[in-house]
């Protein structure tokens, strides 16, 4: 949509809003309208590639997400149902963090030491559907866009090395490697080029080759060289001018934008230290529970010599990616069996097991979860096969639980699948909730039977001691004076994590302040309101009614979860 439509939009819906104020309407009915207005603005701006983000675009947007939050504040909440509540709530949270980005200057820097623009922008072949010619055109009018928005990044770029928003210097070493697949010697070569090897029979061959020929053109005069720009640009300014220090408190403003940062992943008001004397609280009470482990197998050593013989020992690595990747789709068949015993509720959409893309794995986190596109695809348990022999296969069950099923895969596509949510609660993911959920789904898998050895209990173990650690880390980093070598030693010698793996999360940490918090809030949560439901129902306590409390409104704020977990345990007990 461009900006002359954009801004008719929002002044149709401004009038359109305002007039419906004026009338009687109810609070729940005022809701509604107000946040079908905003999905349908974000939906107009919902594009790969984004048809304008100038300066005066990005303000305009500002202004309207900071003037929609006003018009939310004025809905009587005592008039609304519970649901209603949380459909306000999480309306609220995700424009906050809107209007928070872009206040704090997160568009000027549009990468992490794993990801960027440019890595969205290669996703645009597969987001596409491409069923007849103008399904083709109309990907090609996408990539004539992609030069004018590379070069407004670029821009955003180099004003943020002016005003010191930058990621640091040390993680971005080989980062212009993540550039280099999308330039091509040819047009044929690039992956922008992948829809027209085969096109669709229900284009004419006339129509086939003037469409190839487009093609060509542009990926040649026009996507390639604009990748090159952006390859140049970091290699020759971004980072040779990048910052030295790690800290996002020194960012302008840091202080401030990292609080604002936990406060978004967490849900919560702590403050670092807090945050940071509980990684410290959690990471000596997992290391006893890796001590007992150690003591159990009666190996000749304490817990860091039993450490360095699983990242060194050739028995705990797969040989071929080939045998991690059917690994992991075993363990994933193993914990798909075990769903009906712990869930009401098993989600329609299936998942794939499939490696991290080539271009990306060097630097890229040791798995993820990417959900479906559209309805005719299913998501997918991505597993980095990069580096071998840094990928144990002890940490696989842990690994698996957490991003396919019963965590992330089963999660989301639930969420998705609730027919009663508007799309601003099918469609926001609070990481708190949903990685929290992940990695309490890694300690179910004790009871799920999942964890056939000593080896893979420690790899648990050792995943639980990797998200303690990094609320000690994350917060040492950005608040504490701590050094990136500093948080590498700090884990090497808390987990059972391989060096690589360490140093690729580290980056990870340093380059997206915050995020990395919320997996033990989240679960540590998660874990007490289950506790708090066992001690309250006693014997009638049932697990699946529990998990369907946890997941029935989708991805919700922490304090939320409490309000819907105490109000589950009344009716229990109330023997509704």
């Amino acid at each position: 949509m461009n900006a002359i439509k954009i801004t008719l939009f929002i002044i149709l819906t401004s009038g359109f809003l305002s007039s419906v104020s004026q009338a009687e309407t109810t609070a729940d009915e005022q809701l509604q309208t107000l946040i079908d207005a905003i999905w349908e603005y974000e939906t107009s701006l919902d594009e790969v590639v984004p048809t304008d983000i100038s300066p005066s675009a990005l303000s305009a947007q500002h202004q309207q997400y900071s003037d929609y939050l006003s018009e939310l504040q004025t809905i009587d909440t005592a008039q609304l149902s519970e649901d209603d509540r949380i459909t306000l709530l999480m309306q609220q949270y995700r424009l906050n963090n809107k209007v928070d980005e872009y206040e704090f200057g997160a568009f000027k820097v549009p990468i992490t030491s794993e990801y960027g623009f440019h890595s969205a922008l290669a996703s645009l072949p597969g987001q596409m559907s491409f069923k007849n010619k103008e399904d083709y055109q109309t990907y090609l009018e996408q990539l004539a866009g992609v030069p004018a928005y590379v070069d407004q990044q670029i821009d955003y770029m180099k004003q943020g090395l002016k005003e010191g928003y930058t990621q640091p210097k040390l993680v971005l070493e080989g980062y212009e490697e993540s550039i280099t697949p999308l330039i091509s010697e040819s047009p044929e070569k690039s992956p922008f080029y992948a829809p027209f090897e085969s096109i669709s029979e229900f284009v004419g061959a006339s129509a086939q080759n003037a469409l190839r020929k487009q093609a060509r053109q542009i990926i040649s005069d026009e996507v390639t060289p604009a990748f090159q720009r952006f390859y140049d640009f970091m290699v020759e300014t971004y980072i040779p001018g990048a910052r030295t220090d790690i800290a996002a408190k020194n960012w302008p403003d840091g202080e401030a934008y990292y609080q604002n940062r936990i406060k978004h992943y967490t849900t919560t008001d702590m403050t670092a230290q807090e945050i940071h004397d509980l990684g410290l609280q959690e990471v000596k009470r997992i290391r006893e529970q890796m001590k007992a482990i150690v003591e159990d197998v009666e190996f000749d050593g304490d817990v860091d010599a039993f450490i360095h013989f699983l990242r060194t020992d050739e028995q705990f690595y797969a040989t071929s990616a080939r045998e991690l990747l059917k690994e992991a789709s075993f363990i994933a068949k193993k914990a798909d069996a075990q769903l009906p015993r712990f869930f009401e509720k098993i989600p329609r959409k299936p998942y794939g097991v499939a490696p991290v893309p080539d271009d990306i794995a060097p630097k890229y986190t040791t798995g993820r979860y990417i959900h479906a596109g559209s309805d005719t695809q299913p998501g997918y348990y991505w597993v980095n096969t990069y580096a071998l022999d840094k990928r144990p296969l002890y940490a696989l069950p842990a690994l698996t639980l957490h991003e396919a099923v019963p965590g992330h895969h089963l999660q989301i596509s639930l969420a998705g699948e609730m027919e009663n949510l508007p799309p601003v609660r099918q469609e926001t993911y609070i990481s708190a909730f949903g990685e929290g959920w992940g990695l309490y789904t890694e300690f179910l898998g004790v009871e799920m039977g999942i964890y056939e050895t000593p080896y893979d209990h420690f790899g648990r173990l050792s995943y639980e001691m990797w998200r303690a650690c990094r609320l000690v880390v994350d917060t040492g980093m950005h608040m504490f004076g701590w050094s990136r070598q500093e948080a590498i030693d700090y884990m090497m010698k808390n987990t059972a994590l391989s060096a690589h793996n360490i140093k690729t999360e580290v980056d990870r940490y340093i380059s997206w302040p915050g995020q990395a918090l919320s997996y033990k809030i989240g679960e540590i949560k998660i874990k007490s309101l289950r506790k708090k439901a066992e001690k309250a129902l006693g014997s009638s306590f049932d697990v699946r009614q529990f998990h369907t409390a946890v997941l029935e409104h989708g991805s919700v704020p922490l304090f939320i979860l409490e309000q819907n977990i105490e109000r589950f345990i009344e009716e229990q007990q109330a023997g509704k």
